[in-house]
């Protein structure tokens, strides 16, 4: 895969009357993340000159670029297109909680579509998903609602009951499992942007025990 910065293509090159969309809106959500020029375009993968570039509407960004981005302000790519969304209540229903079915889990969404974090309530089954190893950008936390979680960081294990919670990098590979034949539950908290919940997982790890 390539990086975010690549040699300028006919698509890098604004024409003048595409301009002023993409560019201010780029500068205002880096200065909103209060990044200087250089440690945004370091995080992103950039050369400062190049972001300069995007900023005062010499280039056009690429997906990979605008992806990049997102990620280091901390927003969506809709957001950087200075697309703008409905507004979005700040409560939650239990009413309008739909559960959705993903891999032998069972996840209602507990916030708001769309922002920097994404918030469940999740029903782990017993003996599903021990195996399946999760790497993704981002953080975690988590909250054991009912029942008792054996989750694995790295290589360390631990076993969690109710009240306990935990706060990971999701850079860490980790997998979870319940213990108890009636399953946990969990209220679980995650910044990856812009994934489904049923995408999370990597798949399992050959010749492993959870």
């Amino acid at each position: 895969m390539s990086s975010p910065e690549s040699e300028p293509g006919p698509a890098d090159v604004a024409p003048a009357d595409t301009l002023p969309a993409v560019a201010p809106q780029l500068r205002a959500l880096r200065r909103r993340a209060s990044l200087t020029l250089e440690a945004a375009a370091r995080s992103a993968g950039l050369s400062p000159a190049h972001l300069s570039r995007l900023e005062t509407g010499q280039r056009q960004p690429s997906l990979p670029m605008l992806l990049a981005l997102a990620r280091v302000y901390g927003t969506t790519v809709s957001e950087l297109l200075g697309e703008t969304v409905a507004e979005r209540d700040a409560v939650v229903r239990a009413a309008d909680m739909e559960p959705t079915a993903a891999g032998g889990w069972t996840y209602w969404q507990a916030g708001a579509a769309g922002r920097g974090m994404q918030a469940l309530r999740v029903q782990v089954p017993y003996g599903s998903q021990g195996d399946i190893v999760r790497v993704h950008p981002g953080e975690e936390w988590l909250y054991v609602l009912r029942g008792r979680l054996r989750l694995r960081l790295g290589d360390t294990t631990h076993r969690l009951g109710p009240g306990d919670s935990a706060h990971f990098d999701s850079l860490t590979p980790h997998r979870i499992a319940a213990q108890d034949p009636d399953g946990t539950e969990l209220l679980f908290v995650h910044t990856l942007l812009q994934s489904p919940t049923a995408t999370l997982c990597l798949g399992p790890t050959p010749g492993e025990t959870p």
